[in-house]
């Protein structure tokens, strides 16, 4: 890196030669001598800064883009294997991003901070719970309708056999055409546990141990942890680097407290229309949709696709296969573009945009590496990327590439 910094310091230095001629003459006992001189400097001037370079400046030195290469690829080894240390570091350091805001809220009316990170855990664990408390029952209730519910979907959905025979008459035929050997279909990595609690600290000692850990690791951010940036700030030798990580320290903190709650909002509003949806089609147990159109939603594109699956599935369990079952579906699609299309940008777009390639490749990645709770987290950690490689000059090519 400081081999790049030295060549564009270099290329700023404009080598500029001034000539200089000069004319004499000189009067010795009564003869004039006549003459000249040209003399040539050299003035080292600066050129006007190079716009493209300065804003978005990109390594030159091949050894510096090998070694990044191999550092991040063995930072994504490390963020595998150690998931189970790993993954509740990086839940409770969004949730500290979360809570944040309520946290300086309690100080400002005079409570020890303390305390404020407390009853903020404390707020939080008191809505997950009553939540799962009251959906207990209709969710236990759907999972016991599930074994003898599916076959008879199956049989009232006889009529899609067809189609679906012809379809596998047309692979077979393709099979043939291309010498008779079988499709070679890439199996999937196996499936993570369907349980967000158990796939979340899948491999630790126990649920209960991995959610402790995540809570006092939650508790300590909330109460000292300036701590770390107060250090940092401390050892950087000088005042532009220590400015630098002050602001980038509160950009993170402020544009991803306002995304986590921005979205919380607009989940929450997707969830109550949802459950009014299915309350007014006659679906039972309107709330546990809401519930799950709440949550799915944390998940961009992918989150919609599983939910449209799930509520076809209740649709026609409570309604039978007739087109009044098809309304929920449509109308809870509905709901999803009118918030992807039009909500989320308006309210999102002032302060930061994502590429939508960029997006999808982070959720496929993210859920391949940590599962469930990787997919929630996937956007989270993409954005607090974009904003440190927008503040970090050596890194704003990349935050300008994640540019929606």
């Amino acid at each position: 890196m400081s081999d790049d910094i030295r060549s564009d310091t270099q290329d700023r230095l404009l080598d500029k030669e001034v000539r200089t001629e000069f004319h004499a003459e000189i009067e010795a006992e009564g003869d004039t001598v006549r003459g000249s001189a040209t003399s040539t400097t050299v003035e080292t001037t600066k050129a006007p800064p190079r716009e493209d370079r300065e804003e978005m400046p990109l390594p030159s030195n091949p050894a510096t883009i090998f070694l990044g290469g191999l550092f991040l690829l063995a930072l994504l080894g490390v963020l595998y294997v150690a998931a189970e240390i790993v993954l509740p570091v990086v839940l409770a350091i969004v949730l500290k991003l979360f809570l944040q805001p309520l946290v300086r809220l309690m100080e400002r009316v005079h409570i020890p901070r303390g305390l404020a990170a407390l009853l903020s855990i404390l707020i939080l664990l008191a809505a997950i719970g009553a939540t799962l408390s009251a959906l207990a029952a209709p969710a236990a209730s759907w999972a016991a309708k599930l074994p003898d519910a599916i076959p008879q979907v199956r049989e009232k959905l006889a009529f899609l056999q067809r189609p679906i025979d012809m379809m596998q008459s047309m692979m077979g035929q393709v099979e043939g055409v291309i010498g008779g050997e079988a499709l070679s279909i890439p199996q999937a990595p196996p499936v993570r546990s369907a349980n967000l609690m158990g796939a979340l600290f899948s491999g630790t000692a126990t649920v209960t141990a991995g959610l402790f850990t995540t809570l006092l690791i939650l508790f300590y951010l909330l109460v000292s942890g300036e701590t770390f940036m107060r250090r940092l700030v401390e050892i950087l030798p000088r005042f532009r680097d220590k400015r630098q990580a002050v602001e980038i320290s509160l950009h993170v903190e402020r544009d991803v407290s306002a995304y986590l709650l921005t979205v919380t909002l607009i989940n929450g509003v997707v969830g109550v229309a949802t459950f009014l949806v299915m309350w007014v089609c006659g679906v039972a147990n309107p709330a546990l949709w809401g519930v799950i159109a709440f949550v799915l939603n944390f998940v961009p594109i992918l989150g919609p696709m599983v939910g449209i699956v799930i509520f076809a599935m209740a649709s026609v369990l409570s309604l039978g296969v007739t087109w009044w079952a098809l309304l929920p579906v449509g109308l809870y699609f509905g709901i999803h573009i009118a918030e992807g299309e039009f909500a989320t940008p308006m309210l999102l777009a002032r302060r930061f945009t994502i590429n939508p390639v960029a997006l999808i490749l982070a959720l496929v990645f993210w859920y391949w590496m940590w599962g469930v709770p990787g997919a929630i987290l996937a956007v989270p950690m993409l954005a607090i990327t974009k904003i440190i490689c927008d503040d970090v000059r050596p890194l704003r090519a990349i935050g300008h590439f994640l540019e929606g």
